[in-house]
């Protein structure tokens, strides 16, 4: 499986953010069968090494209860690796180099999970690669937002849509960079965010200011480059 290279669709994408305060505990947050910063196994990536199947599949995770107070959580995964220089994505001859700027995407953006949860399992919000994606909205886990590929797609009519919950990497095969996939965990002292049907994860963020009780984060990389490692 190919991910195209739409760069244009990426000027939706706002910088990463964390959300939390001063006063805010710390969650802890598991990815998968991963240790921190290790790399995330092919059948998470949307567009793995042909012959991956299944492929888009959504990781595990789980994460400690949170504070007294808690009553949902909310779940983010971000790539912040993104090249900034957009035009260079899968151009021919050009190699993006580690250190070239960066811009943040979301590959997972999940509101209103319910209070009594403290994992998600392996599948459980993407069990394979689905053109179009999966719908917005409820779920028995959450409210899915969208992710990047519903504004990294749309010019495309046979891969077009909506692309709530997860999805998963697509780095560059240009880019030298191994691209992070942070995933945060947020205690809300709110049971429901008021959001609008296909919310974004910056959408989500600013719904969430002032209910934030506790938050952890857990990451792993995933790499496409194809020069000399």
């Amino acid at each position: 499986m190919r991910c195209p290279a739409i760069a244009s669709a990426f000027a939706l994408v706002a910088p990463f953010s964390i959300v939390t305060s001063a006063s805010a505990a710390d969650l802890t947050v598991s990815l998968g069968e991963t240790a921190s910063h290790a790399i995330l196994p092919d059948r998470h990536a949307f567009c793995p090494p042909a012959g991956t199947n299944p492929a888009d599949i959504s990781p595990a995770v789980a994460w400690s209860a949170g504070p007294t107070g808690t009553r949902s959580y909310a779940l983010r995964m971000q790539d912040p690796d993104v090249p900034a220089a957009l035009d260079q994505i899968e151009k021919p001859g050009v190699v993006i180099a580690k250190d070239a700027p960066r811009i943040s995407v979301d590959h997972w953006v999940l509101a209103d999970i319910p209070a009594d949860r403290r994992s998600l399992q392996e599948g459980e919000d993407s069990s394979g690669f689905a053109k179009g994606g999966k719908p917005t909205g409820p779920t028995s886990h959450g409210v899915r937002g969208a992710n990047v590929y519903a504004g990294f797609l749309p010019s495309k009519p046979d891969m077009a849509g909506s692309y709530g919950g997860y999805d998963g990497p697509c780095p560059p095969r240009n880019d030298q960079r191994p691209h992070r996939y942070v995933v945060e965990i947020f205690a809300l002292d709110i049971e429901r965010l008021v959001l609008p049907e296909g919310f974004t994860g910056n959408a989500m963020v600013d719904a969430m200011k002032g209910h934030v009780l506790a938050r952890g984060a857990a990451s792993a990389t995933y790499s496409r480059w194809e020069g000399t490692k």
